[in-house]
């Protein structure tokens, strides 16, 4: 039998685009939240959007606070008004008393129209508090799932509630709240466990297939949650399913992504940050197929986007950068077309460059937490850690090699395959000696910090090269002005434009003892290595490790050439050789040489 996820007491007891910028810029953080895997028993904080909805202090729904003044829960939930219903937020263990706990009675309650309790479809309601709350570690609200996100198939998932812990069995005292992972099954999968036609693009499924994993009765109004860069984006509301984790039929779940025209109706100010979740890769569940089940429409989409002729493989070429000096510290799309996010697990772990068609650059420091390639993947493309991303390619890493110098070395890591070059995918050109960075020269350096807000955009710092003031320095040294760097930037460029091509003069890094982790990264931790202006950065030249490198990559594509890429004129200024500065040289020296003459004619 098909079971709401609602403590059957409630039957008998009863109820008694927008985005809004302030939202997204709270939305969806878990400061005290480390989790990686695993576990029963959330600690306190982790997921501090978590409601416990009571009746008569009696628990029998869950929700999420979406911002200061709002929860969403499942409109299942609300059979009848027949009493008042109190939502306690920061709560942990319902049976122990807390002082992170507030508590605020419910004014309104708005059930989707569309709600059809026989089938639950629309199975979705919000619920205004009489008062709002002010945000702390253990309460914030979380990010939504905007329109257009995809969570394909095998996307993980966590999804928290107080309700049974199997089919029948509560909670046991202190009742703490329980989380668990679980993967995504994709809709067309979902439809042939559960009958073709009983699983709508209202709902998204999750949960282990083999069973032992799942929501239960009393979670229901509860979030399901994802995880990216470092933004929490709540992908469903616990709706229904065959019991409690029994094989073959996963949780189903209200899909919040098909929602947000509705809730920014009902919420008109202060409306809650949604964020737009992308899957990389390809969605497997397409390939599902059963009896009764509609075949995959093979409709060919033209996709709008300027694609543009990929030009010859040359390094250091970007055609839509036009920066030259200050303006904004979030960059845009294509500016750096070589800059690449090294990622462990989805998460966001370092920066990189490509510096070959198959070949990226990193620090080495990145990979002191694991050196095994098939942990990493490489994505090309991006601009935001969150939200979409149309020229994103992620490609997967078969073998990193790390330099042998004891400070500050360097990693290269080889493609699975050669990812297709257009004005946002491009190599940069490395320095192998061949370069001069004189004192003064403007230099840039670019990574996925915290300053990025809420989407964690790629951000951009302007330098210059200075004198690095210090005989005990190497040659082998290169100086800029300081510049905030903090981990999750570790592995990207020092990059300099010498002529019309970008050329890398180094790779970002910390101290050598530095370890960079997975909870690092995802944190985006604030730790500044350096402070800006106020302190020289100093950073090993690439030319140092010149050796290693031909080594390793097998060529390097050559500079961009002035004359062989005339599509670049119209996105960089290139100063013409011998403008009015060369005419005002030739008449001095004309001037010059007449001077004897003028002479003559005054004696």
């Amino acid at each position: 039998m098909v079971m709401l996820r609602t403590l059957s007491v409630v039957l008998f007891i009863g109820f008694l685009a927008k985005g809004c910028h302030s939202q997204l810029n709270v939305c969806g953080v878990a400061s005290l939240n480390t989790k990686i895997v695993g576990g029963q028993d959330a600690k306190p904080g982790s997921w501090p959007w978590q409601v416990s909805l009571q009746t008569n202090n009696f628990h029998f729904c869950g929700g999420s606070l979406i911002n200061s003044g709002w929860v969403l829960t499942a409109a299942h939930c609300f059979p009848s008004v027949t009493s008042q219903v109190t939502v306690y937020l920061g709560e942990q263990s319902l049976g122990n008393p807390s002082s992170n706990v507030v508590s605020r009675k419910v004014s309104q309650i708005i059930k989707h129209p569309g709600y059809i309790s026989t089938t639950n479809d629309n199975d979705i309601a919000l619920l205004k508090l009489e008062s709002t709350v002010t945000f702390t570690p253990y309460i914030t609200p979380v990010c939504l799932a905007a329109t257009g996100s995809t969570f394909f198939n095998g996307t993980l998932t966590w999804v928290t509630g107080w309700g049974d812990t199997a089919y029948g069995v509560s909670l046991p005292n202190p009742m703490t709240l329980q989380e668990v992972q679980v993967p995504v099954i994709g809709n067309r999968k979902c439809n042939c466990l559960y009958g073709v036609g009983r699983i709508t693009n209202n709902m998204i499924c999750a949960g282990l297939l083999a069973g032992g994993k799942d929501s239960c009765q009393g979670d229901s109004g509860g979030p399901l949650v994802s995880k990216q860069g470092g933004i929490w984006v709540q992908a469903g509301i616990v709706s229904f399913g065959e019991g409690c984790a029994l094989p073959n039929f996963p949780g189903v779940y209200t899909r919040v992504s098909e929602y947000e025209n509705w809730i920014n109706q009902q919420i008109t100010s202060n409306q809650p940050g949604f964020v737009t979740y992308s899957s990389s890769g390809t969605d497997g569940d397409l390939s599902v197929s059963c009896a009764g089940l509609p075949a995959v429409t093979t409709t060919t989409t033209t996709t709008t986007i300027p694609t543009t002729t990929a030009p010859p493989l040359v390094c250091g070429n970007a055609q839509l950068n036009t920066i030259t000096g200050g303006g904004s510290l979030l960059a845009s799309a294509g500016v750096w077309p070589w800059m690449v996010s090294l990622q462990r697990n989805g998460t966001h772990i370092c920066g990189g460059t490509l510096i070959a068609q198959q070949y990226v650059l990193s620090s080495s420091l990145c990979f002191n937490s694991s050196s095994n390639a098939s942990d990493w993947t490489v994505v090309l493309g991006l601009l935001n850690l969150n939200g979409s991303n149309p020229n994103q390619v992620s490609v997967n890493v078969t073998a990193i090699s790390r330099s042998d110098n004891a400070s500050n070395s360097i990693a290269v890591l080889q493609l699975s395959s050669q990812p297709k070059l257009s004005n946002y995918i491009q190599p940069i050109c490395v320095d192998l000696g061949d370069n001069s960075f004189p004192i003064g020269l403007q230099c840039w350096a670019t990574g996925w910090g915290s300053g990025g807000g809420v989407t964690q955009t790629l951000q951009q710092f302007n330098t210059t090269i200075v004198d690095c003031g210090n005989s005990s320095l190497s040659n082998n040294t290169i100086c800029i002005q300081g510049i905030p760097l903090e981990q999750s930037e570790f592995g990207g460029p020092l990059m300099c434009k010498i002529g019309q091509s970008w050329v890398q003069a180094a790779v970002l890094t910390g101290p050598s003892n530095t370890n960079i982790s997975n909870s690092n990264a995802s944190s985006n931790s604030s730790t500044k290595i350096n402070q800006p202006k106020d302190i020289i950065s100093s950073f090993t030249k690439i030319d140092a490790f010149k050796d290693f490198l031909l080594r390793k990559v097998p060529s390097f594509p050559p500079k961009a050439n002035i004359t062989t890429t005339p599509a670049s004129s119209a996105s960089i200024t290139i100063k013409p050789v011998g403008s009015k500065s060369s005419l005002f040289i030739f008449f001095f020296y004309v001037l010059l040489l007449s001077i004897p003459t003028l002479i003559q004619m005054f004696i």
